[in-house]
């Protein structure tokens, strides 16, 4: 009968955090609406502009450290927020590298946060170490392929090292994101990496894509999303995980 009552209760419970979680992600619905449905032009920057933009983002900071409380500031919640202001950044194309600078040092947050005792890694499997491996090649194939495209640039001198030093913290938070073995995290941090090279080829003139703005922030929200979902469900799984071991003792 307890392991009945208990079954019961955990259902209930799954119930009532999906709900409320749902409502929680509402505002971030809410403003991706309004970005897309406002559209403003790349061509017309203005504070507007950057708090549109940078909305949805402050809605996830919201959500994952209403979770996950103050230490999420240096943890995903932080990662958030510092991409909120990155998202500012580069509604001003002049303050690209300041953007980009920003997303770094989010991704070093990911990172930092990835390595915590609530995402301790499974032991690891032989698919997983050729998925390192993939990631890393990958990285390094595109910087390679990029340089060219990048001296290109007047800013050159400062572009190549900055896109290097970017691709090893970004490939470094997909490589430990896979390690979580959580898959709205790996999800997350793939789309994001996604995201990034659809800007990388299009900025630098590799190729042009139609509905490129399309693409790249709608697979940025997504990637956003899953990884603040991610990490509170990480939360939640160590809160019902504390429980069980209390009802035990």
């Amino acid at each position: 009968m307890d392991i009945l009552e208990t079954s019961a209760y955990d259902r209930r419970q799954r119930r009532n955090t999906t709900c409320v979680l749902f409502l929680y992600l509402l505002p971030f619905f809410a403003s991706c609406a309004i970005y897309f449905y406002l559209w403003i032009p790349d061509s017309a920057p203005s504070l507007l502009a950057a708090g549109i933009k940078a909305a949805p983002i402050l809605c996830l900071v919201l959500l994952v450290f209403s979770y996950n409380g103050g230490w999420s500031l240096v943890g995903v919640a932080g990662g958030l927020l510092l991409s909120a202001g990155g998202d500012c950044c580069l509604i001003w194309p002049e303050l690209f590298i300041h953007g980009m600078g920003c997303f770094a040092l989010a991704h070093l947050l990911y990172s930092i946060s990835f390595l915590s005792s609530r995402y301790s890694a499974k032991s690891s499997s032989f698919s997983f170490f050729i998925l390192y491996v993939i990631l890393w090649l990958f990285g390094i194939g595109m910087y390679a392929y990029l340089v060219p495209f990048l001296r290109h640039d007047p800013e050159a001198d400062l572009l190549v090292p900055a896109i290097g030093g970017y691709m090893l913290l970004i490939v470094l938070m997909a490589t430990l994101a896979a390690r979580t073995r959580r898959p709205l995290i790996l999800l997350g941090s793939l789309v994001f990496m996604a995201s990034d090279l659809t800007i990388a080829l299009t900025k630098f003139n590799v190729f042009d894509v139609e509905y490129k703005k399309h693409i790249i922030m709608t697979t940025y929200y997504l990637a956003q999303l899953m990884i603040a979902l991610g990490d509170v469900n990480a939360v939640l799984e160590e809160d019902a995980d504390d429980i069980h071991k209390w009802k035990r003792s």
